[in-house]
């Protein structure tokens, strides 16, 4: 133990504590007795102080190393995700910097939106790298989207990130902006094409569906990406949310108790009426299951803990778009409510549901 704590650079007070909670023990002994590590539990060892040197806590850490879905290939691709999102995020950080550095050199106005830049810089590519750990396919959403696609054989995945829902029995080709995003994508996935939604680099009806997930808010014109989708496809697919009805974001104790900035997000953002309207659209609710495995925004509403862990949050935009300061006092505020039992007083509801409806809907055109 020793010996591989001096390798590892921990303590071996660290790898005691992982034995005695069952998140590396070591397999075999030595002839004196001493306790030590196998090949197989050297690699377990690594991806657990991996995974802990990117910030994630002891709890994310052994979903993740105890997912019987993941082998050791696929935790390093996610982990290599994880280091071109910092990498990428330090980047952007670091080119902006320069920018106003050379703009305050030349004695040039710095306006506030080229201020701001610096932190919001490639969004996307930022949050990207953490989307292999926490946004993964969850069944049951992916069966009412899998159902709606119907007999569809041609299948275009607009804002495709790194592959989650993407049907395996059909013909897929993927379109993605982002080079974080398309750099996670799976050994064997559908092809993926470098292109955004609002032009879409393929002719008329040229698939038998296009599907969005989760990527609508994300794009620059929204009504544009769907006009272009409904152009190159005979149907659509699109799974966003829901901010028509009167105090929608009351519906979520997160937004209403903590995070009452994330309206301010959406604004400019079209209406649910205006999408359908847009594409000639039906919309389905969608639940959202207690034990969700799509880290999205509200995937964790009978699970508060897990919105204290940085990793979790870094997944979604929502937290980088409000702003440090707001996503610094949520945290704190809801930190504070979990320990008091306050949160459990207020929401004491939630605890025998198993699926709950927060707005998310599938458009069906």
């Amino acid at each position: 133990m020793g010996r591989v704590a001096e390798l590892a650079d921990v303590s071996v007070r660290t790898l005691h504590h992982y034995d005695e909670i069952g998140l590396v023990r070591p397999s075999a002994r030595t002839v004196a007795g001493y306790r030590a590590y196998s090949a197989g539990d050297v690699e377990r060892l690594r991806e657990v102080l991996a995974y802990r040197r990117l910030g994630f806590g002891l709890r994310e850490v052994a979903e993740l190393v105890d997912d019987p879905s993941t082998d050791a290939v696929a935790h390093l691709r996610r982990l290599r995700g994880l280091q071109l999102e910092r990498r990428d995020r330090a980047d952007a950080m670091v080119a902006a910097i320069d920018r106003e550095l050379e703009a305050r050199a030349k004695g040039l106005k710095v306006t506030p939106e080229e201020q701001l830049e610096m932190l919001g810089a490639r969004l996307y590519d930022a949050i990207g790298g953490a989307y292999l750990a926490t946004r993964r396919t969850d069944p049951r959403i992916a069966a009412q989207i899998w159902d709606a696609l119907g007999d569809a054989q041609t299948v275009l995945n607009v804002g495709a990130g790194t592959g989650s829902y993407e049907p395996v029995d059909r013909d897929v080709t993927a379109v993605e902006p982002s080079a974080v995003m398309r750099g996670q994508r799976p050994a064997g996935s559908a092809p993926c094409v470098a292109a955004a939604a609002e032009s879409l680099p393929f002719e008329d009806h040229s698939f038998d569906v296009a599907m969005a997930v989760s990527t609508v808010h994300h794009w620059g014109d929204p009504i544009a990406g769907l006009r272009e989708m409904r152009r190159v496809a005979r149907r659509v697919l699109v799974l966003t949310f829901d901010t028509d009805e009167p105090g929608w974001q009351d519906r979520f104790w997160l937004t209403r108790d903590y995070l009452p900035e994330f309206a301010a997000v959406l604004t400019g953002f079209p209406s649910l009426a205006g999408m359908a309207d847009a594409i000639g659209a039906r919309a389905e609710p969608v639940p959202i299951p207690w034990d969700c495995a799509d880290g999205l925004f509200e995937a964790y509403w009978r699970r508060p803990e897990a919105y204290l862990e940085d990793p979790v949050r870094r997944a979604t935009s929502v937290w980088t778009r409000v702003g440090p300061e707001a996503e610094q006092r949520a945290v704190r505020s809801l930190g504070d409510d979990l320990e008091s039992g306050r949160w459990a007083e207020r929401n004491s509801h939630l605890a025998d549901l198993d699926a709950t409806d927060l707005g998310l809907r599938l458009l069906i055109a």
